[in-house]
């Protein structure tokens, strides 16, 4: 443990840091596994009440990711590289909605 008064503060604000990205990245863990349980239901069962439920979920994990790095807790390309992997993922099973339908 740091004995210099300004080393243990730096500790104490290392410590909730380290927590409140904790915080934010299990957030848009659960959000993005909620998004793909979403979409593989979606994919089974093409409904409109489906695709709304998947564009409400990938929309609140948009705005946490957008979040996330807006406080530093992401880089921006790590940021970008989900979202795009939640846009791919909802494209994808789409495109096999309809070659399937038609």
């Amino acid at each position: 443990m740091a004995n210099i008064k300004s080393a243990i503060k730096r500790v104490k604000i290392a410590e909730r840091n380290r927590l409140r990205n904790k915080a934010y990245k299990s957030a848009v863990r659960t959000l993005m596994k909620g998004y793909f349980a979403a979409v593989d239901s979606y994919a089974a069962n093409p409904t409109p009440e489906s695709l709304n439920d998947v564009q409400q979920r990938m929309s609140a994990a948009y705005s946490k990711i957008d979040k996330a790095v807006k406080k530093g807790v992401l880089h921006p390309n790590t940021g970008a590289r989900k979202k795009s992997r939640l846009a791919r993922t909802l494209k994808r099973q789409t495109s096999q909605a309809t070659a399937t339908a038609s």
